[in-house]
């Protein structure tokens, strides 16, 4: 789903939010696009992350090979900062490249505003780069000096730039050591990331950089983790858990957990029906790797769960290998002479050179498909079964991972009969349900529709998934996109009037630290999954009358 801003465009709607608060920057900022950075901006960062995790595994063992492999020297933690265009890295001095040719200079753009409509210019590109950010801010240092809005953001857009060169500095990643299944009667706590990293056997976080890189890489599955855990920090007390919602997740819990008293181990999820989370428009949380999402698994060690990635935008495997050829040669391929087989090669290796070095590709107005993830041994093609171009992984016992590249209104038949509100649940991490639609137009006013109310969107969607009368968990990445989801709620049809709330609109404890810049404007700032709220279908409670007749 493409999420879309209104054009009105203050940084409150950006959702600049500090460490512990909201904080308001007052610059003037073009909006129309602020929506797709939560997933779409973030998905080519955190593949970027994700690559790292894939080779960064908990061994406690060293291998006598080991003396005599040659790693990259690790870069100096001191020296992490550089500008994008200078950057030891390819995929960074690519993307200053992409914000040059995107971003407006600021102090034109304000310039631009107050000039006559038919004589005024347009802004032009910024080329310059801040000293003190190293990113591509105005478009000459004399604007650079006349803005005085720049120092309210400076100070995020250095960190972010020290982290992008950190995460490729070849240091030893322990933020990314995840560690194994819970002992035996220890419990977990979902205060906050401290508490949890703490509970959970976590590396130390000795710095922010760290709990920064920890909480993006986290964020998605323990999100869903600590909301519909027993030990949630979402409870009646604090009204954040209704008691509509409260009887909803019992119904969840009963599944995903044992009874009091009885043991949370591995063998009494024998018989228990498979707990099905469905993540709805699903993009960078689809390309994160299985045993990221394996410690979802590891907070109900009883139940059996199997995530289901739907969405347009939803990373597939790679394709197999071609198995080897046992044909016998071709004559004519023998009789070629040793000059004709050599340049085939080096054709060859030409073109896997370019397929591994894909340019950067900035997420703005219909983002790129995303790049294949790696293809694991129990991967199979699910097509068959799903008409869509699909996969499944069994990938453990109690984790299964189907992936379904298509909109959720094409596939929900295959599921509808199937709803169980006792074993079925939705999340939509940042679906802009209150951004305009860029496909869709009112009939009426002629103005853009709502995503919610889009019939290219949301708009067929969120009425199958209230009918089902399973709980609906929504996240957004800033208070202002909080509020603007769920106002839309009240506007949209078949859904205003048609849903109780499971929980309410409120921060998340377990949304992402990090930082993440829009490559069309670098004022613009957002958090992943900053804040939640849930919903369900309303129930109508049957009341029977007695008939008397006398």
């Amino acid at each position: 789903m493409v999420e879309k801003a209104d054009a009105s465009g203050d940084v409150d709607d950006l959702g600049i939010v500090g460490g512990r608060g909201a904080v308001e920057v007052d610059v003037d900022v073009d909006l129309s696009l602020a929506g797709d950075i939560n997933k779409k901006n973030m998905a080519s960062s955190l593949r970027a992350t994700t690559r790292l995790v894939r080779f960064v595994a908990p061994s406690h063992t060293r291998h006598i090979f080991s003396f005599f492999r040659r790693n990259k020297p690790p870069q100096d933690t001191d020296s992490l900062f550089h500008k994008f265009s200078a950057s030891p890295h390819p995929a960074l001095r690519a993307r200053s490249k992409a914000i040059q040719q995107l971003a407006p200079c600021p102090v034109c753009a304000a310039d631009h505003d107050h000039v006559h409509a038919h004589t005024k210019a347009q802004p032009r590109a910024v080329n310059f780069e801040c000293p003190d950010c190293g990113w591509p801010t105005h478009c000459s240092e004399e604007h650079h000096a006349q803005d005085q809005e720049h120092h309210k953001y400076c100070s995020r857009l250095r960190e972010v730039n020290e982290d992008e060169h950190d995460l490729r500095s070849g240091r030893h990643l322990r933020e990314f050591e995840l560690p194994g299944p819970q002992g035996y009667e220890e419990a977990i706590s979902f205060a906050n990331w401290d508490v949890f990293w703490y509970t959970r056997g976590f590396p130390s976080m000795d710095t922010e950089r760290s709990r920064r890189h920890a909480s993006k890489l986290l964020s998605f599955p323990i999100t869903i983790g600590s909301t519909i855990h027993q030990h949630s920090g979402l409870t009646l007390s604090n009204q954040r858990l209704t008691p509509e919602g409260s009887r909803s997740l019992a119904a969840l819990r009963s599944t995903l957990h044992v009874a009091p008293g009885a043991p949370e181990t591995a063998e009494a999820a024998v018989g228990k029906p498979q707990v099905r989370v469905f993540i709805l428009g699903a993009r960078a949380e689809s390309s994160l790797p299985p045993h990221v999402w394996e410690q979802l698994t590891m907070l109900f060690p009883s139940a059996h769960l199997h995530l289901f990635f739907i969405g347009p935008q939803v990373s597939l495997p790679k394709p197999p290998a071609p198995a080897p050829s046992t044909n016998t040669q071709n004559p004519a391929s023998v009789n070629s002479g040793p000059s004709e087989s050599s340049s085939q090669a080096t054709e060859n290796s030409s073109t896997e050179v370019t397929e591994k070095k894909s340019d950067y590709l900035p997420n703005v107005y219909q983002p790129p498909t995303p790049a294949p993830i790696e293809r694991l041994k129990r991967t199979r093609s699910s097509i068959e079964r799903y008409g869509v171009p699909s996969y499944t992984v069994p990938y453990t016992p109690e984790l299964t991972i189907t992936g379904l590249q298509a909109n959720y209104a094409d596939v929900h038949a295959q599921f509808q009969h199937t709803l169980d509100p006792y074993s079925d649940l939705f999340f939509m991490f940042c679906p802009g349900f209150g951004f305009p639609s860029p496909e869709s137009v009112s009939e009426e006013t002629g103005e853009p529709l709502l995503q919610i109310s889009s019939p290219t969107e949301w708009g067929p969607v969120m009425p199958m998934l209230l009918a089902s009368k399973c709980p609906i968990f929504v996240t957004g990445f800033s208070p202002t996109d909080v509020e603007r989801d769920v106002r839309s709620l009240s506007t949209a049809p078949e859904v205003a009037g048609e849903f109780e709330w499971v929980i309410t609109p409120g921060p998340n404890a377990f949304g992402s630290e990090k930082w993440e810049v829009a490559d069309f404007d670098p004022r613009v700032m957002v958090k992943a999954n900053w804040g939640i709220w849930g919903i369900r279908g309303k129930s109508r409670d049957i009341q029977e009358k007695s008939y008397s007749f006398w």
